[in-house]
């Protein structure tokens, strides 16, 4: 599939069917997380911790387009941050609607999704829409230091970006086996 908008090097492009992402992360306190394709670099997300080992922000900076932020939003909830342009225009919202649950609703203004751990003894998460299913895969290796990002449908950079960096924050909650069945992915997110 070809993307049909405007090559506007301000728009992020969207992902094309079947695109695999493979990402290289390197640093300990501060993590740079390396977004390739086959074709090449995509762009190099930035992982900031504050002053206690919580992190609190992160920042992709792709090698085309506006660099975007991820922000922890203040409150009770784990894990709940926003996502915002360059020009502090907000792209999307992360939800943690339990503490025991393993699941990150994603609020993108376009379309709910969900993530779920992904099924079986491996440590990654499925990004999934609520009417059409998995949108995206996302695998660590064994030791956190990379991981695959699978996409399978059509999906904004900018989501797929947010979802790998909420990934990145739980990899080791999704160790144990996530829902084994379409009809868990296909439940209404909540809100």
């Amino acid at each position: 599939m070809v993307d049909s908008r405007p090559s506007n090097p301000a728009i992020p492009q969207m992902a094309n069917h079947e695109q695999r992402y493979r990402i290289h992360v390197s640093g300990l306190w501060t993590t740079r997380h390396e977004f390739r394709t086959e074709e090449g670099p995509v762009g190099v997300l930035h992982v900031r911790r504050n002053r206690w080992g919580r992190i609190d922000e992160a920042e992709f900076r792709p090698e085309k387009g506006e660099v975007l932020f991820a922000r922890r939003e203040p409150g009770l909830l784990r894990g709940q941050f926003s996502f915002w342009t360059d020009a502090r225009e907000w792209l999307g919202s992360s939800l943690r609607p339990g503490v025991i649950r393993r699941e990150i609703q994603l609020s993108t203004g376009s379309k709910p999704l969900r993530m779920f751990a992904s099924p079986g003894f491996r440590r990654g998460w499925r990004v999934t829409a609520p009417r059409t299913g998995e949108v995206a895969r996302i695998e660590r290796n064994a030791f956190g230091r990379g991981a695959v990002l699978d996409v399978f449908r059509r999906a904004d950079l900018e989501t797929l970006v947010f979802a790998y960096f909420l990934s990145s924050l739980s990899s080791w909650e999704s160790w144990l086996p996530g829902p084994q069945t379409a009809t868990a992915d296909a439940a209404p997110a909540a809100g």
